[in-house]
């Protein structure tokens, strides 16, 4: 559960357009960068003031909520001072230069705490990011889902060494993220999980296909607004029967992340893929689900955290999203009983939003028995199976790490025990 379900974050930052406030220069050019300190949360703030067409433009980053170019109106800005809001989410900042720092307050609806922005934006660390050349070939394909109309594009890699005249052929695994549109590498807050997933895999001998969400990136076509988890399915389907086509393969798995752990259960249970790695895939229907993942971001926040199922429906009944209002209703129980093909579920016990304890024990108890199948538990590990401290939202662009490499050992080894 990546984007359409995370609901609540401190701040809903949203780009906003229209003409702002215009200054000539400023001294204050530039980036500033600061925390904003909300009780246990902290969140990084960048403020641009850049140069365009002889004026001075203002915008805001968030980038550990994946926020960038927020465009902010100015209503006052000289060589020492400034003063912007963002009027939609009724934030307001004015500061003043002091000691080279931006010195001030930062307020929104009523809450009001001190932010300082340093000259400059912090580098952001991701050391298991991989660039090329890589030790491995990769190709860039296409894929078509008739049903709906979507071109999904994405890139094959090759295991490292693999001759692909030889006549032993890899195992390859399909990589499908979780809810929201994503890129191929399920890019966000700077980490690329399945990038780096992927070079991991190549190096242990594995292939993977991953590629762009319907309407994203490269991919083209497909109705994204009305689309549920069934049609993403689709897209998924897709993405197998194009593996089996090439003939290069011994086995055709699937990785689903989140929402991409749903459409690797559905298609197990139509016989679809040979094995199946669900990271942190629901186990229970998904109004249990929500309210549980409410409950525990409410707790975390440090207020009261009561909600009941139906409360949730309640609340979300009003909202007319296709996508949300199917999920509420979608029990993957029987998708589960149905799917005989190995299991691997794995799940952090910090994950805030599939809570580990609900939902691993119940795809524990539905999955047909099998000494292939495996459930694991990981200890400090977020919904990105990043060690964390607390599991919320706000943590993920501040961590370093994006997998935990025991994460991708266990993979690695699991697929290649079933070779």
């Amino acid at each position: 559960m990546n984007k359409k379900i995370i609901t609540t974050l401190l701040l809903v930052l949203i780009a906003l357009t229209g003409k702002a406030q215009v200054n000539s220069t400023t001294a204050l050019l530039g980036s500033w960068s600061g925390k904003l300190n909300v009780g246990a949360m902290s969140l990084t703030l960048v403020l641009h003031l850049e140069q365009e067409e002889g004026y001075v433009k203002a915008s805001l980053d968030s980038p550990d909520q994946g926020a960038r170019g927020i465009s902010a109106y100015k209503e006052f800005l000289s060589d020492d001072s400034l003063a912007i809001k963002i009027e939609a989410i009724g934030m307001t900042y004015q500061a003043r230069l002091k000691d080279g720092k931006l010195v001030g307050t930062f307020s929104q609806n009523g809450f009001s705490t001190p932010l300082i922005l340093t000259k400059g934006v912090v580098e952001v660390k991701r050391p298991q990011l991989v660039k090329p050349p890589y030790p491995y070939e990769t190709e860039e394909v296409t894929f078509r889902n008739e049903a709906d109309g979507a071109t999904l594009a994405g890139t094959l890699t090759w295991p490292e060494g693999y001759d692909r005249q030889s006549k032993q052929k890899p195992v390859v695994v399909l990589l499908v993220s979780g809810s929201g549109q994503q890129n191929r590498d399920e890019e966000v807050f700077d980490h690329k999980p399945f990038l780096v997933i992927a070079d991991f895999l190549a190096r242990q001998g594995i292939a993977t296909l991953r590629y762009d969400d319907r309407a994203t990136g490269a991919s083209v076509g497909g109705d994204v607004a009305n689309a549920t988890t069934e049609d993403f399915m689709r897209d998924a389907a897709a993405g197998l029967d194009f593996l089996r086509s090439r003939k290069a393969f011994s086995k055709v798995g699937l990785l689903g992340h989140s929402e991409g752990g749903s459409i690797a259960f559905m298609l197990g249970a139509r016989k679809k893929t040979d094995f199946i790695i669900s990271l942190a895939g629901p186990g229970v229907k998904g109004d249990t689900l929500l309210a549980a993942q409410s409950n525990r971001i409410l707790e975390l926040s440090g207020q009261p955290a009561a909600m009941t199922v139906k409360e949730y429906r309640e609340q979300e009944a009003t909202r007319q999203i296709p996508w949300l209002r199917w999920f509420i209703d979608y029990d993957p129980s029987n998708d589960i009983r149905q799917t005989r093909c190995p299991v691997f579920a794995l799940n952090g016990d910090r994950d805030c939003q599939v809570i580990s304890t609900l939902n691993l024990p119940a795809i524990q108890r539905l999955l047909p028995k099998s000494k292939k199948n495996q459930i694991k538990e990981y200890a400090s590990l977020n919904h990105l199976f990043q060690h964390c401290t607390t599991g919320l939202v706000t943590e993920y662009g501040q961590i370093e790490e994006t997998i935990s490499p025991e994460v991708l050992q266990d993979i690695a080894k699991w697929i290649n025990g079933l070779k």
